[in-house]
């Protein structure tokens, strides 16, 4: 059982986690979700002492390993931990990495060390490649190298800080089939994740960080289906509706492609859809939009149905009345046409925003 009493981390300009309460149960699943800089890595580093807490407790079934002389060696030998830099000995073999741990602190012979590590290296899909080194490997293979890495000294407890966070959308899926074996052992497990489907599908707990601390706590169905607190709706909400703002001509479009991907990762939207839902912002906003905008005023909602895998785009701007599907640039109306249907124009010249567009992406 793992005990978080009154945690907290400071530094010179920041303070992730203000007061951390919480009981972790021996065999939980809990997965650690949250905006951007809200603590979430900062708090797995403080349960393992990869980061010393500014005040408070982390107990290991019942002993205090922030207190002085606590033997962290011994408690790191039951508490494995994966990067989301993957952290591979770039000089040693697949199999080299697997070894080093347990020949060094569990004093394993080298054979045992080597017959274990290949069985682990198999049961993540990469028996063949033990004698490789790690840059001959894609990015999802090293993360499975660094899982099988962890799972060699037998831990206890298993903390994995954004797992897939470093990968190509290709290769997240096959880190996540490991990640979802290894919560089929028993073993505690905390997960720092951006993954919203992947977190609810395995868990058993989710912890939603703000403030400073855990914010809310609860199962997975009450947290992203019926949440309680402000804050908690507020960022489940984003996770279904994505909302942009375009004010100007210039504005950010590589940046706001980079949200669109970012929300669509979130929601495990599939390769394609996210694809789709690329054009259409490009080819609605940039060929058609933008043009005819003398100030452009221009706000977009996108909302990703699960159910139908379709997403809804409603797009409202400020300016004279236009109707882009019948007046709009033909040829991106066409291609617009193409990869979406349930075109809708309306005009409201009460409105600031009196221009109101919706379609419907299809996978």
């Amino acid at each position: 059982m793992i005990e978080l009493v009154h945690l907290r981390k400071e530094y010179e300009s920041s303070i992730p986690l203000k007061d951390v309460n919480a009981v972790i149960r021996d065999g939980e699943v809990i997965s650690v979700i949250g905006p951007s800089g809200t603590g979430k890595s900062t708090l797995l580093r403080c349960i393992n002492m990869l980061e010393k807490p500014t005040s408070g407790k982390v107990l290991i079934n019942g002993t205090d390993i922030t207190a002085p002389g606590c033997d962290l060696r011994k408690i790191r030998q039951k508490m494995g931990m994966v990067f989301q830099s993957f952290n591979l000995f770039g000089h040693l073999t697949v199999i080299e990495n697997v070894m080093a741990a347990p020949m060094d602190l569990l004093h394993k012979s080298r054979q045992e060390a080597y017959d274990e590590g290949m069985r682990l290296l198999r049961s993540v899909g990469l028996g063949e490649k033990g004698l490789k080194y790690p840059d001959e490997l894609s990015g999802g293979q090293k993360q499975r190298v660094a899982i099988a890495r962890t799972l060699a000294m037998d831990p206890d407890v298993i903390l994995l800080d954004e797992p897939t966070s470093a990968l190509d959308p290709a290769m997240v899926g096959e880190v996540q089939a490991v990640v979802r074996e290894l919560t089929k052992m028993g073993k505690t497990m905390m997960i720092v994740t951006h993954e919203m489907d992947f977190a609810k599908a395995i868990c058993s707990r989710v912890f939603y960080m703000d403030e400073g601390g855990i914010y809310e706590d609860g199962t997975p169905e009450q947290i992203f289906e019926h949440p309680q607190k402000e804050k908690t709706i507020r960022f489940i909400r984003r996770l279904k509706v994505l909302e942009l703002e375009i004010g100007s001509a210039s504005y950010d479009f590589l940046g706001t492609q980079t949200e669109i991907e970012r929300w669509c990762s979130q929601n495990q939207i599939s390769y394609r859809m996210t694809g789709r839902i690329h054009l259409a912002f490009e080819e609605m906003i940039q060929q058609i939009l933008l043009p005819v905008c003398k100030v452009p005023r221009i706000r977009v909602q996108i909302e990703y149905s699960r159910a139908d895998e379709t997403a809804h785009f409603q797009i409202t701007w400020a300016g004279d009345r236009f109707d882009p599907f019948r007046d709009g640039d033909a040829l991106s109306a066409a291609v617009l046409k193409s990869a979406a249907s349930d075109f809708e124009y309306r005009w409201d010249e009460t409105a600031e925003y009196g221009n109101q567009a919706a379609f419907r992406i299809l996978p």
